[in-house]
């Protein structure tokens, strides 16, 4: 018994000394510079919130309660009061190297102008990469159709309240469901950023060259024909010295169905018209002075008040806009002025409404910090706008037009 014990004991020491030296040996073969393994990526780390609010009031110095602008601005005119213009959510993300989405609802849509504030989506899309730089890319979903500047840049950067009535009767919200190719150099898709993330009032970024193919009946509404718009667009920000030019020039084509037709008005068999444009771009970004000129033209269906019927009509028009920026201590001032013209229809409203614009607007952003911007614009417009409904309405007038923005 003694004898067990002692060998008992002789185990137990040499057990104890074994798993000393094994602990010894364990640190000394861990390296000195081992690091922990990398924390693994959440979901919440590839994806960003942010967002812009916009609260408006027209009736200041207004002169005539009956000048509207339908597709501009529902707050104006007679009963127009404070107005949410736009109440914006950003969900975006890098999600994989070579996959990107971006979902934004808005939630002041005004289907008819008395019912306010509803929520719809503007953008809901997803960029695929094609190469391990991005510099190819397909877009899949509702998104900004690649036409015209001013169209392409976001409300939350331009400087007028409203988009000009040339480029914007091309595509109500600017958007449409469908699938586009971009490409741009990693180099310029950097100077598209930088042309918005520093304050010179960008676009974004939609490629030095853009095609695709969209349902051609605007965002959130169905495919009508099974006719596919056609769109292709080419535009380069070019750096002269300190100072940056960016000509473009873009075109689509597709037929168009008229999905409000009052009584007693003709129109085409199934309503369809061919609606065509092509327009030309030229910016110079402030850097202190700002210009931008665009100007298009083409052909879509127009409301002839004379005959009562939905023609087949040429349409014309663009815009001119001057802009400074003044820039100290932290703050922004961006007075500016813009003249803008259009003569043709606007095929999204009622009877494909015929129009005719001479307005002037003259006024400043102030930035005093990035959430906060204020923008005081005076108007000047003359406006004809006809339909089955007011087939005799030529209005001028002239009013004092305020904006607050909050950036979050």
């Amino acid at each position: 018994m003694k004898t067990l014990n002692l060998i008992l004991i002789a185990f137990l020491v040499s057990v104890s000394a074994y798993a000393q030296q094994t602990k010894v040996d364990t640190v000394k073969e861990v390296p000195a510079t081992a690091k922990p393994a990398p924390k693994k990526s959440e979901w919440y780390d590839k994806i960003s919130l942010r967002g812009y609010t916009q609260v408006r009031y027209n009736r200041l110095l207004e002169t005539n309660a009956d000048l509207q602008c339908e597709q501009c601005d529902k707050s104006w005119g007679g009963n127009g009061g404070f107005f949410l213009r736009r109440i914006r959510l950003v969900f975006s993300g890098q999600v994989n190297e070579r996959l990107y989405f971006y979902i934004q609802p808005d939630f002041a849509s005004s289907p008819d102008g008395t019912n306010n504030n509803f929520g719809q989506i503007r953008d809901a899309y997803f960029d695929l990469g094609l190469d391990l730089k991005n510099e190819f890319r397909l877009r899949f979903g509702q998104s900004k159709v690649p036409y015209g500047f001013e169209n392409l840049q976001s409300s939350q950067n331009r400087l007028p309240l409203d988009r000009n009535d040339a480029i914007n009767s091309a595509i109500s919200n600017e958007r449409d469901l469908g699938v586009f190719f971009y490409w741009a150099p990693k180099k310029v898709r950097d100077r598209f950023s930088y042309l918005v993330s520093s304050g010179l009032k960008g676009s974004g970024d939609y490629g030095v060259f853009a095609f695709g193919a969209f349902n051609g009946q605007t965002a959130n509404k169905n495919e009508a024909n099974n006719q596919p718009h056609i769109v292709s667009r080419i535009s380069y920000p070019i750096q002269i010295g300190k100072q940056i030019i960016e000509p473009g020039i873009q075109a689509y084509s597709g037929k168009y169905v008229v999905t409000s037709v009052g009584t007693g008005v003709t129109s085409k068999p199934k309503n369809q018209y061919k609606d065509e444009r092509a327009a030309a771009s030229f910016i110079l970004y402030p850097q202190p002075f700002g210009l931008q000129l665009e100007y298009n033209i083409g052909t879509g269906p127009e409301y002839n008040t004379a005959t009562k019927t939905i023609e087949q009509r040429r349409l014309e028009g663009g815009y001119a806009l001057a802009s400074y920026a003044v820039k100290f201590k932290n703050q922004a001032l961006y007075p500016f002025v813009r003249y803008h013209f259009y003569d043709g229809g606007k095929k999204f409203e009622k009877d494909a409404r015929t129009y005719k614009v001479n307005e002037l607007e003259l006024g400043a952003e102030w930035q005093p910090f990035k959430n906060f911007e204020l923008v005081t614009m005076y108007t000047i417009s003359e406006r004809r706008f006809e339909d089955s409904a007011k087939p005799l309405n030529d209005q001028k007038g002239q009013l004092l037009r305020l904006q607050v923005q909050f950036n979050y």
